[in-house]
């Protein structure tokens, strides 16, 4: 298995500790802010030192911008600061660890790989947009002549980064920016079972 590729769940449910769990659960209530205020509930921290340094969630419709996912709220948030990132240096992350609800994309992979991320930590597969190896492994398999690779772990508090997203689903997305087009959800029914963790 190289470097970034998603573990089984059984070497998952081995390695999680308490801490991860704690830091997660954090960005589950991001993930919730995000959902009360109708943008597609994905929430996020940045950990350094034993510390959240940063946490964001996902601002596309508020902002009408497809960029603002909470990953990359928070590196502005943290590149602004000057306590926070006191120098301009190539790798600003490389003591930091992000724990996310959802697997980042493809866009905030790359980004965090390009920041030099030191790990992360996510709740539920990207099975669309994933960056960290269920579409591509931007964060490790891709190779890169520069940038080092960083370890993404899927499965932290997976079921419930999936079942917030079935809950901004089945409800009408106001702001009508969620992708794609939203069909008619009057008739969609929040499904709870749990598929588990594919294996590839």
């Amino acid at each position: 298995m190289e470097l970034g590729e998603d573990n089984n769940d059984e070497h998952a449910q081995m390695s999680i500790e308490p801490i991860h769990l704690q830091w997660m659960g954090e960005a589950m209530v991001m993930a919730e802010e995000a959902l009360a205020y109708s943008e597609v509930p994905v929430g996020c921290v940045f950990v350094r030192k034993h510390s959240i340094i940063a946490r964001a969630r996902n601002r596309t419709n508020e902002l009408r911008n497809a960029s603002r996912h909470a990953e990359l709220e928070a590196i502005d948030l943290i590149l602004a600061d000057k306590e926070l990132t006191p120098k301009s240096t190539r790798y600003p992350l490389e003591d930091t660890v992000l724990y996310v609800t959802v697997e980042p994309c493809i866009m905030c992979a790359s980004a965090l790989r390009q920041l030099g991320i030191k790990e992360v930590f996510y709740g539920c597969e990207n099975d669309k947009f994933g960056g960290c190896g269920s579409v591509l492994g931007v964060n490790a398999s891709v190779k890169h002549p520069v940038h080092p690779s960083y370890q993404a772990t899927g499965g932290y508090l997976r079921e419930e980064a999936i079942m917030i997203l079935r809950r901004f689903y089945v409800t009408e997305n106001t702001n009508g920016m969620s992708p794609p087009i939203p069909k008619q959800k009057s008739s969609r029914v929040l499904r709870t079972e749990i598929p588990p963790k594919s294996q590839t």
